[in-house]
């Protein structure tokens, strides 16, 4: 992939962007404390994306226009969970619409990329923003495209780790069920989880029953994981590690975290 095509992103527009991402938020204000946490999770989660990203891309040696373009993304990926939140009160794309598709939409209405002169950066933009939810991403879509909806997928997944991290080991009294999908906490774990796991397969969400599935199809990650940065990062926060430690003992989750393990 060329990295260091000209992609003509300047700080100015970046800036802006920015402030209008903030403005956009504070559209989205709820009476009610626990609607508002859930607009504040997305917000934060937002920006420390836009971190996550710039430090892979830095480790990377990603040059300055490149980085931008990284945080733009990264500032937009989850722009369509406002008006998700907004029109349907969950962050279960299932149980509404995909969130990235709707945050295209509003890409659109907006006409965030207009002040863009490059229409190959707009495209990019458009395709990392289009792909970092989906189970898999698809062969046929340029290389460039792919690197950036793999950094965004990267990025994103290393924060929302902590966030469910953070949350698993809250008090029970702050815990927030929009987190977990609102799963119910059974026992036990769905075998085609578990088979999905075996095989180093990331977990299909139409499989996800209960919060143990969730926990696992989280850990399961490791397999959709695309730099080295990354890596490096899930190893010294021990995100893991701490998953497995919130689920209960069995032999069968252990052999699951021993293939986790392995492909590190």
């Amino acid at each position: 992939m060329k990295r260091y095509m000209q992609l003509s992103i300047s700080e100015e527009k970046l800036a802006d962007l920015k402030k209008w991402f903030t403005n956009y938020v504070h559209t989205f204000q709820y009476s009610e404390p626990e609607k508002q946490q859930n607009i504040d999770l997305k917000e934060d989660h937002t920006l420390r994306v836009c971190k996550e990203i710039s430090n892979i891309g830095k480790q990377l040696g990603l040059k300055d226009d490149q980085l931008r373009l990284a945080e733009m993304i990264a500032l937009l990926h989850d722009i369509g969970r406002f008006e998700q939140y907004a029109l349907y009160h969950t962050f279960k794309d299932r149980s509404s619409e995909n969130h990235a598709e709707l945050g295209i939409s509003i890409i659109e209405k907006f006409g965030l990329l207009e002040s863009l002169d490059n229409n190959t950066t707009k495209n990019i933009i458009r395709c990392a923003i289009k792909y970092h939810n989906r189970h898999s991403l698809p062969l046929e879509e340029s290389e460039t495209c792919l690197f950036y909806s793999k950094l965004i997928r990267d990025a994103d997944k290393l924060d929302i780790w902590k966030v469910v991290i953070d949350h698993y080991y809250s008090k029970e009294e702050n815990k927030n069920g929009t987190v977990e999908l609102e799963l119910p906490d059974t026992p036990g774990f769905s075998e085609e989880v578990y088979n999905d796991l075996l095989n180093k397969n990331i977990v299909n969400m139409k499989y996800l029953r209960n919060l143990n599935d969730f926990k696992l199809f989280q850990a399961g990650w490791v397999f959709d994981i695309n730099f080295q940065p990354t890596l490096d990062s899930i190893k010294k926060r021990r995100y893991i590690e701490l998953i497995r430690d919130v689920l209960p003992e069995s032999q069968k989750i252990d052999k699951v975290f021993d293939v986790i393990h392995d492909s590190f």
